[in-house]
Order: C-alpha cells, then structure tokens, then sequence
C-alpha cells in the first residue's frame, strides 16, 4: 500500500532515526529497506536530465570537468536524445519496469550539477517532475558550491510537500585529491553547504569515492570519520572506476594511476562503514558503467559478486555499520 507524499516527506526523518535494520538481518542501513518502510512498497530513481553543466565544465571555476567524469556513463538519460521532464519520467519508468515490479518511482535528477541555475529555471523542472503521477519524490543531484540561499530555499520549500534527498558530491575530504580530480572546491564548500542545509527538512546525502590516487587507508577512514561528524542522512560510496574519454582513463593506460582491487575495495569499504552512525541510510556500496563505456577495473560489472563479497566480509568479521562509531 503507498502512502500519500506528504505523509512520508513527514515521516522520514523519525523513520530513519527509529528503524532497527538489524532486526531484519542486515549489516548496514540499506536504502531499499527505508524507502519500502517509507512508502509502504518498492521504489525505484528514474534519471532525468534537465541539461545542466557544472561551473568546472564552463569555465566558472575550472574548464574540463572532474577527472573521472563523462556524464553519459552515470546516467541513462544522458545516453539518450532529451527529451521532456515528463517523456524522459515515462520512457524511465517503461525501462525500469522490465527488471522490477514497482509503481512507485521517484525523479532523480542526475546528471551534471542540478542546482546550477536560478530559482526560475530549476522550480518548473522540479514541479514538472512532482506532477506526474507515479512519481513520489525527488532525488537532485549537485555539488556543495552550487546551493545558494534562494535555491535552498526553494528546496526547503519543496520538502513540505514531497519527499526530498540532495545529494551532495562530496567526494572525500582531502584538498589534495579535490586538486587532482580538478573539482574546483575545497572542503570547505562541504561544511559551508551542510551548515546551511541543515534543519530545511530535506535528506542530505553525500558522495564518497575510495581509492582516490594518493589516499593512505587511513587517510579514507578520516573520510568516514567526518562523514558521521557532518551527521548527514546518508550516503553513497563506490571505488574510483575509470570510463572513456576521460582525463581518468588516460592516466590509468599510461599506468599513473592504479585503480583499487576488489579485496581491497571490499575490506576498506567495510571498514569505512564501522565507523559510521547506525540511522545514516546506505544508498550505494559500489559503482560500474556501461560495458561501451568502461575501461576498469573490471570486477566492478559483476555487481551481484561484489554484494556477495561485502556481506561475505561483513560476516568473517562478524560486524556491522556502526560497530565503531564514537557517537
């Protein structure tokens, strides 16, 4: 039974805090069980593409764009010819509905920065989402220094009514690799946007990448350690994987940079995640691309392996997220 948008944009925050996953077997908070405690079934992102770039594409704060970026092998809709908010929801859903039995979907705006323009452009793209009828909610993907004050306040605004995650592209923590990724930030954007993202009633969620060229394990346990002190709702995390025609992909075939093994992956991401609050919802353990598009590592495609070898681990250690927490 689904349940009315307004009624899970007011619950999720209590929801989140009061639901004991590990009651139901799990190691960590996974997202697919909140969102179905949520909204009472499945529900499934559908990509839309409002057709954003980011200010270190055009030149605002850098040119190029991040260096392992083609957002075309991130999101289904950018490997299509746009289309209308509303087609692209419905051509979405038609795919989605193939693989899962699901009626409910929610509006995931993806790829590029989607908070990157002035409030009287981004309100009607949002509203055109919300107003189709399987959609319960929006996701808006963006960067920690493309929210002024007006767009969080249309965002807040927003959440009265739906359901609402920003996700944040955080990325790590470390100045040096936002330098090497060419991100056109610091860290201190991050902390600067979560101040001022708190308390407006929307989900706040961060990106996280491991195995960054030039982080130590520790260096990515420190990420995880500020992660739980931001105290955000949730988080997505996968290893750096390398696509086509990307500064990234050039660097790993001349052999500079060394992408992450999957053992190694799996006991850094386990690790990262005992140190995390137990009520902080994981959206993503791992990450992949389009076979045309991929260049490596190639264990990143068999996704159902890499689940198995997560909660193989999670097991041998006999652990879960939140076994380190300091909270």
């Amino acid at each position: 039974m689904s349940r009315e948008p307004g009624e899970s944009r007011r619950n999720a925050g209590s929801l989140r805090r009061s639901l004991d996953w590990r009651a139901v077997g799990q190691r960590y908070f996974a997202y697919n069980f909140f969102l179905r405690q949520l909204f009472g079934d499945r529900v499934q992102k559908v990509s839309v593409d409002a057709g954003f770039t980011c200010p270190n594409v055009d030149g605002t704060v850098a040119i190029g764009g991040c260096t392992f970026c083609d957002n075309r092998s991130f999101s289904p809709s950018r490997r299509l010819p746009r289309q209308s908010v509303a087609d692209q929801i419905d051509e979405g859903i038609r795919r989605l509905k193939r693989r899962y039995v699901c009626d409910q979907f929610m509006a995931y705006f993806q790829p590029a920065t989607n908070t990157y323009a002035p409030v009287e452009r981004l309100r009607p793209l949002y509203l055109s989402a919300l107003s189709h009828p399987q959609v319960v909610g929006l996701a808006i993907g963006t960067r920690p220094d493309c929210v002024p004050e007006p767009v969080l306040d249309l965002l807040a605004e927003l959440s009265e009514t739906t359901y609402l995650s920003v996700e944040y592209g955080m990325q790590t923590m470390h100045n040096a690799s936002l330098d090497w990724m060419n991100r056109g930030h610091h860290h201190d954007a991050m902390i600067d946007a979560m101040e001022r993202s708190r308390g407006r009633g929307f989900e706040i969620c961060v990106h996280i990448i491991l195995g960054l060229p030039g982080e130590s394990h520790e260096q990515m346990l420190e990420c995880a350690r500020e992660v739980a002190r931001l105290n955000v709702d949730s988080i997505k995390l996968h290893n750096l994987y390398a696509v086509k025609r990307t500064p990234l992909a050039e660097q790993v075939e001349r052999g500079e940079v060394q992408l992450m093994g999957r053992d190694d992956y799996v006991r850094t991401l386990v690790d990262f995640l005992e140190l995390l609050p137990p009520q902080m919802i994981v959206e993503r353990i791992s990450g992949d691309a389009p076979g045309d598009y991929f260049v490596g590592p190639a264990w990143c495609l068999d996704k159902p392996a890499v689940l198995r070898a997560v909660q193989q681990e999670f097991e041998r250690r006999d652990t879960y997220q939140g076994r380190l927490w300091g909270g």
